[in-house]
């Protein structure tokens, strides 16, 4: 059967190397890797292997945010890992090499090949380039912004569907470090993927001669036995947490090297990613808190020159790489542009610590994440606005009704309540754009996008549909946000009341299977089959 897809006894006499693509038409992030795929397949043949390719599923966060397709998204990541490991197990594969783009391919590939531990790795398609409006570079995450500025009566129409033909030019990943860029940085400091490699843009021509060389590294790994979990230890996760604080990385990193470390069997908590944050500088200037983007930063020497400051400051282990090299000599061999103003110095910081934090308190006891970079608030006080939905919220931001001082609640968005614990980017940025980003608090049992600015608390654990407190919580308490006492509380008793009911029926389909296995955001949001490292399920 194999010869009859053009095989022959020599090519089935090589090591057999598993292409897996996430090609699709449905976003930029991955529509440049069908072709992408070709050039490491040349690499594979040129190195004595035989390369075949097959592909797996996408979602897009960008496209389905603020939708009910979002709710796909992080199922999606389950989804994609669980095919990538029954077709290299079901076809008994050599070696692997994962082409990925968009937010949760990253993460899904790196947790696939942690179960199947061959040798394999991860090659990210690069970011898309920034678009260009107003003499100004842009990315997504001006458009989503724009439609709570056209809302309040800031930005005409017209300018907003100008911006929004502009904004995305061409393929690669989101452009600022969001999810995407910010998985392959993670992904790439943890020596999964090739140094100076994902982070070429999408579009550039030294791309395609980059891919090529991936596709020989993968053989280099296949003939010393080097394989997948060689790269997935304890020393280089907190490698990956480090590059992700000092680059003011999304959230959701947090989910995800959770679910990494757990599919290789690292002992990794939510608390680990307070204290690396917490002594780790901010040293990037990248939006969205910051001025540049993705390209911007491999022009500027890329992530060895990053990983160049941080190991200065004593912040970084040495470890293997999948170049064969270890990641202090790709550090050392870093190619700092003359004058470049991405990477700071270690002595002038963006921020004097990482772009996360870790809370815990009456709203909080599992824990959450807070996003600090780009601001400089540690605190906010304020009356609780509580919505049991993000449409609810975002319906209310758009009204007009969400005032300074507020505290928005967006509760039963976790990942067995929502299901799928969507990214509440739409309400963020449309409170961005309406000029009161800087003057309110957000929480939320869901997620946000990398793209997400402001005073934001995402992951709340317990999530609302499986008991947390932020189930009793009500219209007009008062809400707590303390960074320094790392607390997030409000000021009521919670024993007294009952749980607000879930707003939505238990779901069927895969949202139903979903709900029913997925564990806590505090543990990586992961589906298992173990409830003893579950909270009590209830009823989502």
């Amino acid at each position: 059967m194999l010869k009859a897809t053009g095989l022959g006894d020599a090519d089935l006499e090589r090591p057999l190397v598993a292409i897996v693509n996430t090609w699709t038409e449905v976003m930029p992030c991955n529509l440049h890797l069908r072709a992408l795929a070709d050039d490491v397949k040349r690499g594979v043949r040129a190195a004595g292997g035989t390369p075949i390719e097959w592909n797996t599923i996408a979602v897009s966060d960008g496209v389905t945010m603020g939708t009910e397709g979002m709710r796909a998204s992080l199922v999606s990541r389950e989804l994609i890992a669980d095919s990538i490991e029954l077709v290299c197990l079901g076809h008994l594969v050599d070696a692997v090499v994962c082409l990925v783009g968009c937010d949760k391919t990253l993460p899904a590939a790196a947790m696939a090949l942690a179960r199947l531990d061959l040798p394999g790795l991860v090659l990210y398609g690069g970011p898309i380039a920034p678009g260009r409006f107003q003499d100004r570079d842009v990315t997504i995450q001006d458009v989503f912004e724009a439609v709570g500025a056209h809302a309040a009566g800031k930005m005409t129409l017209a300018d907003l569907r100008t911006l929004e033909d502009r904004a995305c030019p061409g393929a690669g990943a989101c452009g600022g470090q969001f999810t995407a860029n910010t998985m392959a940085t993670a992904l790439t400091v943890m020596g999964l993927g090739p140094m100076g490699i994902g982070e070429i843009p999408a579009t550039a021509p030294e791309r395609k001669p980059a891919a090529e060389a991936a596709g020989r590294l993968v053989m280099q790994l296949f003939a010393s036995g080097t394989s997948a979990r060689t790269f997935i230890t304890r020393a280089s996760i907190e490698n990956a947490i480090t590059a992700v604080a000092a680059t003011g990385g999304s959230t959701n990193a947090v989910l995800h090297l959770l679910a990494i470390a757990r599919e290789a069997g690292v002992p990794l908590v939510i608390d680990d990613f307070d204290h690396l944050a917490a002594r780790t500088p901010t040293i990037a200037d990248l939006k969205p808190g910051g001025r540049f983007t993705a390209v911007d930063l491999y022009r500027a020497g890329g992530l060895a020159v990053l990983c160049q400051r941080l190991f200065t400051a004593g912040l970084l282990h040495d470890a293997p790489t999948v170049s064969g090299k270890s990641l202090r000599e790709e550090a050392d061999a870093a190619r700092e542009t003359p004058g470049q103003q991405v990477i700071t110095s270690l002595e002038h910081p963006k921020a004097a610590t990482g772009g996360l934090a870790i809370l815990r308190g009456n709203l909080a006891p599992d824990g959450c994440v807070i996003k600090l970079s780009g601001h400089a608030r540690v605190r906010h006080e304020g009356p609780a606005r509580v919505f049991d939905s993000e449409e609810a919220a975002f319906a209310a931001v758009q009204a007009g009704d969400i005032k300074a001082g507020d505290v928005v609640v967006i509760r039963f968005e976790g990942p067995a309540g929502g299901p799928g614990m969507r990214e509440m980017l739409a309400v963020t940025a449309a409170l961005v754009g309406q000029g009161i980003g800087g003057e309110i608090a957000l929480l939320t049992d869901g997620r946000f996008s990398g793209a997400t600015v402001g005073f934001m608390i995402g992951h709340v654990a317990p999530e609302a549909a499986l008991g947390g407190p932020i189930a009793r919580i009500r219209e007009g308490d008062r809400v707590i946000i303390d960074v320094a006492t790392r607390r997030l509380d409000v000021d009521a008793d919670l024993s007294v009341r009952d749980n607000a009911p879930p707003p939505r029926p238990r779901p069927r389909g895969v949202l139903g299977k979903y709900a029913a296995t997925v564990a806590s955001a505090a543990e990586g949001a992961v589906t298992t089959l173990d409830m003893t490292t579950t909270t009590d399920r209830g009823t989502p």
